[in-house]
Order: C-alpha cells, then sequence, then structure tokens
C-alpha cells in the first residue's frame, strides 16, 4: 500500500472497525484479519488494537472479556447505541465526500 493510501486509511479506519463492528461482534485479531483479507494488508495488529481503545473510550462499544482456548481472555467489541450514532454520522460524512468527489473526477461543478 502507497503512503496516499495508507494516509487516507488512517482518517477512514475508524468508521471500517464500526462498519465492521455493527455486523457482529468481534476481538482485535478477528478485525485485522479480516482486513488482511480484504485487502488492507499493511495495517499492523497494533493500529487496529490502538484504535479498538479510543473507541472504547469514547463509549462506542460494549466490551466483554471472554475466555480463550489459548492465553488470556478476549476482549470482545460490539457495536453499542453511541457507536451506531456516530457510525451513522460517518456515513453521511463519506457520502457527502464522495458525491464531491466523484462530480470533481467528472469534471462538473
Amino acid at each position: 500500500m502507497g503512503r496516499q493510501e495508507t494516509e487516507l486509511l488512517k482518517g477512514t479506519l475508524e468508521g471500517i472497525v464500526l462498519a465492521i463492528l455493527s455486523r457482529r461482534p468481534a476481538y482485535g485479531y478477528e478485525i485485522t484479519a479480516w482486513l488482511r483479507e480484504q485487502g488492507f494488508t499493511d495495517i499492523a495488529e497494533g493500529t487496529v488494537y490502538a484504535l479498538l481503545i479510543r473507541i472504547e473510550q469514547r463509549g462506542f462499544v460494549d466490551v466483554e472479556k471472554v475466555p480463550s482456548e489459548k492465553g488470556p481472555p478476549r476482549k470482545v467489541y460490539t457495536l453499542n447505541a453511541r457507536g451506531r450514532e456516530h457510525l451513522d454520522g460517518f456515513w453521511t460524512t463519506w457520502g457527502f465526500l464522495t458525491e464531491r468527489l466523484d462530480q470533481l473526477r467528472e469534471g462538473g461543478s
């Protein structure tokens, strides 16, 4: 992934992770693996874990510690009502931006 893609991803990763969690609860490694399967191969686990801590602190997710077959319990993140509201705002902003960018690309005003 090039520098430009990396910078754009940094600005949207929170919304992407919230969108993943809107489908089902997940733990950090699951989220990282899904992102990599979708082609975001340069995403480090540490980046995802730091983001999960931030969205937990902002009150967008509920966290449950679930026993793991190997090692310590896993923190499973579930999107809550506040997180859904924030995600709705992300999609509204995303729609606005993509419409304007499409207009620019097509040469419209």
